[in-house]
């Protein structure tokens, strides 16, 4: 069972979605993904990634001459993005139709893509060299964010074994930032860029029935 919380000003809404797994938005957790995932986590507790909250980031930013590696896939970063950050998913539509995957696809979309609105995803394979690419200087601070924060903690398990030390972890990723935090470019704000699906017109309910509201 995961929870997932959107937080808007006197109204939290708490939502609860029968999950398998805490990485919804891929296929299925590889015992290496879950690794990578834990290493990640080591890095991060043991203080040689730090934490960097979203009110913190846009100021380490500026000052440190970081970069901003936005790691989710290329839908969510169309509703919302930070302009001038990199981007690179480290999660990609998986386009296989065999029959199998067809029908995972099937069973993923009734029990979790309806509701949240996420796809049927792969791991990139490419991601690491996608990343030498547009950052070839491995002493370059690269600040790792997603949608959530899980993401981002694969990503910085992939990043630092191949060489890239110079890490932060947004913490919590985009859906912890508050108005202000960054500069956002989108149709959407930046902390709601996950919510698809079902969940993302529950979500607008909410936020017109409190605008009702506030005007009587």
């Amino acid at each position: 069972m995961a929870t997932v919380h959107v937080n808007i000003p006197s109204i939290t809404l708490k939502l609860e979605t029968k999950t398998p797994n805490r990485y919804s938005y891929a296929t299925k957790p590889t015992i290496n993904t879950a690794i990578r995932a834990a290493t990640g986590r080591q890095l991060i507790e043991s203080g040689t990634v730090p934490s960097i909250p979203a009110k913190e980031a846009a100021a380490v930013l500026t000052s440190k001459g970081s970069n901003l590696l936005d790691v989710r896939p290329e839908w969510e970063r169309e509703k919302a993005y930070v302009p001038g950050s990199l981007h690179v998913p480290l999660f990609i539509k998986d386009t296989d139709n065999s029959l199998i995957t067809l029908l995972k696809k099937w069973v993923h979309f009734g029990y979790i893509g309806l509701w949240t609105g996420q796809k049927f995803t792969t791991i990139n394979s490419e991601f690491v060299s996608q990343v030498k690419g547009v950052v070839p200087d491995k002493s370059t601070m690269l600040i790792v964010s997603c949608g959530e924060g899980l993401r981002s903690v694969i990503a910085i398990s992939k990043l630092y074994e191949a060489g890239y030390e110079h890490l932060g972890w947004l913490a919590g990723g985009f859906n912890r930032a508050k108005d202000g935090d960054f500069p956002v470019e989108g149709p959407e704000k930046l902390q709601y860029a996950t919510i698809g699906g079902a969940s993302y017109y529950f979500l607008k309910l909410l936020i017109l029935l409190q605008a009702e509201g506030s005007s009587s």
